[in-house]
């Protein structure tokens, strides 16, 4: 091999096989947002219905989906893997699944487990690259109208020096929060997320959590991501008219990390600054193959030195865009409008796309505060089962996202010093994906092409490729083993010294349920 496996790996490594082997528990799949390759066997079976979800935002609201998609009806989307029923029978299963007779209640409990040996052939340092992640994700049903589901991490990682110098200058690994030094060069953070569902009406459905949405059929998202760290929130989801019409309110508390106020309290746990937003989207199958949204997202005036928010009423106004004509697009309180649109070509090519606009008055070399995105998603490509490809473009203006005039505190649209739209924050990107699954085998290749704005040029570009081999060991919770390889070139447009590789080969065992945007 090309690198040494540590023996605190290998034990790892058969500590997390035993507990495979040891449990039981019938097969189902999380509400939460899956990783993002092994989803796209949900998407795909989405993409062959007449009638398809509002696949718009993520993530898909549990009951909603069930006529889609029954809860239960996993070996059918995942035919591919249920390949061999003795294999099946021990590898389908959740660790721990407890449902009674009467089938009023529900609880099942998986563990989250990432335990990654690499090096970056390209560090002159030449440190021993790892990750160490132990978690737990549970989630149940009480009745057929109450759903909940909870989640906790804890990690210990030592990044590529993109990584890590991202981390050090943003104060938060990248998606999971702050971090404390680990070791000399490592870091230690956790998180956790979880949420409740209520259904009481037919056409209504509450939540109220801990966590992050995205909206978009895109691997981007210029409008919401799940980009940045998670934050409370409560969303509020209705379907109208046969489910032709999907509305959505979100209203979330976010971070700044700067100081909640002038004086902080001796002795005690260092508290930040916080923010209000409300995010509201409204999705319409206008047709079988048509699907249009319209999006409104706003971060209202930050705590003052006491860190108290006076929020008016409009903050809880649940109408799309009716704050606009007040606001406007440069008002202090930052608003972010824009609109999607998903056309099925067939049912196994989507055309998609997004527009977005933060700002429409500026009158400099910049421009406004625009961007857009254009894209394509290709299911069992040229009649290749389990083959898919996906291409995408992204263009966004520079200054979009930022805090508006008038502003006298942070009203960037962020989230703990994170975008919470477009990952690399301005610039152009051009996204190609390869992924093909055989069996419990799967080859997933990633490429991304950023040229990035900094002080109104093209600053820098950055080049990446990802790559990764693998074997899912047990589907209900997406547990892999997989070999891979990240190759990272940054080059500086006038300065040459600063241009830097990654050329980093890994082997991990990994519970694969949520996002990890690393490139950039």
């Amino acid at each position: 091999m090309l690198f040494k496996l540590s023996y605190r790996f290998k034990i790892t490594l058969l500590q997390a096989t035993f507990l495979l082997i040891a449990f039981n528990g019938k097969s189902q799949f999380y509400n939460m947002p899956n990783d993002y390759n092994f989803s796209l066997l949900t998407e795909r079976a989405l993409a062959e219905k007449d009638s398809a979800i509002h696949s718009g935002i993520k993530p898909y609201i549990h009951f909603f989906n069930t006529k889609y998609i029954h809860v239960e009806d996993t070996h059918r989307i995942f035919k591919y893997i249920v390949d061999d029923p003795a294999l099946d029978a021990v590898f389908f299963k959740h660790v721990v699944r407890v449902e009674p007779k009467n089938e009023n209640f529900k609880l099942r409990l998986d563990p989250i487990l990432n335990f990654e040996e690499g090096k970056d052939f390209s560090d002159t340092i030449n440190r021993r690259l790892n990750t160490n992640t132990r978690g737990l994700i549970g989630s149940g049903y009480i009745g057929d109208k109450f759903y909940f589901e909870t989640m906790f991490a804890e990690n210990q990682s030592t990044f590529p020096d993109y990584i890590s110098n991202t981390a050090k200058n943003n104060l938060v690994v990248p998606g999971q929060g702050r971090w404390k030094t680990f070791k000399t060069t490592g870091y230690d953070y956790a998180f956790s997320s979880g949420f409740f569902s209520v259904q009481p009406l037919k056409n209504l459905n509450i939540q109220i959590g801990h966590g992050k949405q995205k909206i978009g059929n895109g691997y981007r998202s210029l409008l919401l991501s799940d980009n940045s760290f998670n934050y409370p929130y409560a969303r509020i989801t209705q379907q109208w008219f046969k489910g032709r019409v999907n509305y959505s309110n979100i209203y979330s508390v976010l971070m700044n990390l700067e100081p909640a106020s002038l004086t902080p309290t001796p002795n005690s746990e260092r508290l930040f600054q916080k923010k209000a937003a409300s995010f509201q989207y409204l999705s319409c199958n206008i047709s079988k193959f048509l699907n249009i949204g319209f999006f409104q997202g706003m971060i209202w005036h930050a705590g003052n030195n006491h860190n108290k928010q006076d929020l008016s009423w409009q903050y809880f106004n649940p109408l799309i865009f009716s704050n606009l004509p007040e606001y406007k697009l440069n008002n202090k309180n930052n608003i972010v409008i824009g609109a999607d649109f998903k056309l099925k070509l067939t049912n196994k090519i989507n055309l998609y796309g997004q527009l977005m606009a933060d700002d429409l008055s500026n009158s400099n070399q910049n421009g406004n505060a625009i961007g857009f995105q254009i894209g394509a998603n290709y299911f069992d490509v040229f009649g290749v089962k389990n083959l898919f490809f996906q291409a995408e473009y992204n263009d966004v203006n520079e200054n979009s996202y930022n805090s508006p005039l008038g502003a006298i505190t942070n009203q960037s649209y962020s989230n703990y010093n994170q975008n919470l739209a477009f990952t690399p924050g301005s610039g152009k990107e051009i996204i190609g994906i390869v992924d093909y699954k055989w069996h419990r085998f799967f080859v997933n290749l990633k490429f991304n092409y950023q040229n990035l704005l900094n002080g109104g040029e093209y600053y820098y570009t950055n080049q990446l490729i990802n790559a990764k081999l693998g074997y899912v060991i047990n589907p209900a919770y997406n547990f892999n083993v997989n070999l891979g390889i990240t190759h990272r070139t940054q080059n500086y447009n006038n300065f040459t010294n600063l241009n830097n590789q990654t050329n980093y080969i890994y082997l991990g065992i990994r519970t694969s349920i949520y996002n990890l945007y690393y490139d950039f």
